[in-house]
């Protein structure tokens, strides 16, 4: 069974656990890391949004002869809906692009996790623009849904 985890935000989902500290939700994947992040990639290039670029950690950990269990980070985002957070709050801008991560945890679960749009809400004090992050946080949990489980 899938479990959808959010930290730190009100949800319309009906299995969610609830931390009011960091603003995380949490997708267990069914996939590999890195098919996850294929998978979530290609989902973010099919809506139309741009990929930045994808940093795979645990790489970057060989090289330097360390080591990290697979770690992803894909940065994407799309200037339309982006923009019009900015434009609410300039301060917005160090949270963006939207940045996903994807990673297995130390019992080999996999996880896609984001940061909540609700939480950047209250983070920058963010008055008037509920319906862009509504409509960002829609977009993340269709994509996270579709990449973690479909």
């Amino acid at each position: 069974m899938k479990k959808i985890i959010i930290i730190g935000a009100i949800s319309l989902f009906t299995s969610f656990f609830a931390n009011a500290s960091d603003g995380v939700v949490k997708h267990q994947s069914k996939y590999s890391v890195e098919e996850t992040a294929n998978r979530f990639e290609q989902l973010a290039i099919n809506k139309g949004m741009t990929i930045f670029t994808r940093i795979d950690h645990a790489q970057n950990a060989r090289n330097i002869n360390l080591e990290l269990r697979p770690t992803e980070v894909i940065i994407f985002g799309n200037p339309k809906i982006g923009t019009r957070l900015m434009q609410c709050s300039q301060n917005s801008a160090i949270d963006l692009p939207q940045k996903v991560l994807i990673s297995k945890d130390a019992a080999n679960k996999v996880w896609l996790s984001y940061n909540d749009p609700h939480y950047l809400i209250n983070r920058h004090h963010i008055e008037g623009c509920d319906y862009v992050a509504n409509k960002i946080s829609n977009v993340l949990n269709k994509l996270s849904q579709d990449a973690t489980s479909n």
